[in-house]
């Protein structure tokens, strides 16, 4: 192949890999229950971002001093264990198209259960499984399909649930070991260890637009500690047995002859600060409003799509598109347009001419998942943001007022 040749290459995969790996995630992040209920698969995420975020390998340092802070535990893992997995529940659910099963958690005395909205999606009958061997039904108190997190309710005694202790999500660092417990396979109490491979990761959101198009949710955890279908809704905890994340789902590698996915060791769970976010809102009135611009992005951009498109900046997100009658589009955001442009003797076509978002609220973004995770974690619908661009080369401020999701959503 030709240096011309290679260039497109480099230029058409630098475009399309966002979508590629967004198509795949629908496959690839398996939703982790072990349902054989087949659940609607997110295709296309609204805001094409397939977060690129710089892993950080845990260095010796880092590796000793987790290993020092195990040993340092009475009982090792073994005590976090025992004081944790009685409030972790094993949750099956059964509907006129099949069974399924998954994790959940106490949340509360009131016997409120944190689990994901996929693991009761479509269920007409829901069982709880208590370590103390109670099983007893729950009811479905809230669902938010946008972070794929439900809240069950269950009617037992107070000295048969023990809420966890939920700690942050922001305070984890990368290299931090955890804690998965939970259902696989139906395999119930079971315990891994790994590590935070990543932070700030996004995926797909199970909350479909009226164009058709699935939105994307943000702040999502990456993990190498072993989770397999079942462990879906299940606790992510630190070393102090407080819960960081809710385990949501797997990347593959294909399938078994059986139908199983290949597990890649790569899994991702919900950030405990979304959840400490959306449940509350799912207890109180049943839902979550999650806030909307309207754009579609690209993640990042590479040095030769930067030269062709103009662009001096090497991080922030780049709008492709802007959905008509949005807040993006009420706020004067700009979307490229395809033209084609000349480099040594080739024509590429590039969406020239966008909006490049570096910042909101005074806070940089390097990628696009900086701009979700920011506005998830702390705006709602009717704040005002401001965004800076760079728009010809300049940096401006854009007042944008944000809608709700749920107003631009499949019914």
């Amino acid at each position: 192949m030709d240096r011309n040749g290679k260039i497109r290459k480099v230029l058409f995969l630098g475009l399309t890999a966002v979508t590629l790996m967004a198509c795949s995630l629908s496959a690839l992040p398996f939703l982790i229950d072990s349902s054989v209920v087949e659940f609607e698969e997110a295709i296309r995420a609204e805001e094409l971002d397939e977060e690129v975020v710089v892993e950080q390998a845990a260095t010796p340092d880092t590796q000793t001093q987790q290993q020092i802070i195990i040993e340092s535990i009475p009982g090792g893992l073994a005590d976090i264990y025992d004081a944790v997995v009685p409030g972790v529940v094993y949750i099956q659910v059964f509907s006129q198209f099949g069974s399924g099963s998954g994790s959940g958690f106490v949340v509360d005395k009131e016997g409120h259960i944190v689990t994901n909205y996929h693991v009761v999606q479509g269920a007409d009958t829901i069982q709880v499984d208590f370590k103390s061997g109670l099983k007893v039904y729950a009811e479905v108190v809230g669902l938010d399909d946008d972070a794929d997190l439900a809240v069950l309710k269950v009617d037992v005694p107070a000295e048969e649930l023990f809420p966890l202790t939920l700690g942050s999500s922001a305070d984890l660092r990368v290299g931090e070991g955890v804690i998965a417990i939970g259902n696989p396979y139906g395999l119930v109490g079971t315990i891994t260890y790994g590590i935070v491979s990543a932070k700030g990761r996004t995926l797909e959101s199970l909350r479909q637009a009226d164009s058709g198009a699935f939105f994307t949710t943000g702040d999502i955890i990456q993990t190498d500690a072993n989770i397999n279908p079942g462990n879906s809704g299940g606790p992510l905890l630190n070393l102090r047995g407080e819960v960081v994340g809710v385990n949501r789902a797997i990347r593959t590698a294909g399938a078994t002859n059986f139908g199983e996915p290949i597990n890649t060791g790569i899994g991702f769970a919900i950030s405990i600060d979304i959840v400490k976010r959306v449940v509350p809102a799912l207890i109180s009135q049943g839902f979550f409003e999650s806030p909307y611009i309207g754009v579609s992005a690209l993640e990042s951009l590479n040095l030769l799509q930067q030269e062709l498109l103009g662009i001096t900046y090497n991080n922030g997100a780049y709008i492709t598109n802007v959905v008509p009658g949005s807040p993006a589009d009420n706020a004067g955001l700009i979307g490229g347009s395809n033209q084609p442009v000349e480099y040594q003797g080739e024509t590429f076509t590039m969406p020239v001419g966008g909006d490049l978002i570096i910042a909101i609220d005074g806070e940089p973004v390097n990628v696009f998942g900086d701009l979700l995770s920011y506005l998830l974690l702390n705006k709602s619908p009717g704040d005002t943001v401001t965004l800076t661009v760079v728009r010809g080369g300049e940096e401006i401020d854009v007042a944008l007022t944000l809608g709700s999701r749920s107003d631009v959503s499949a019914q």
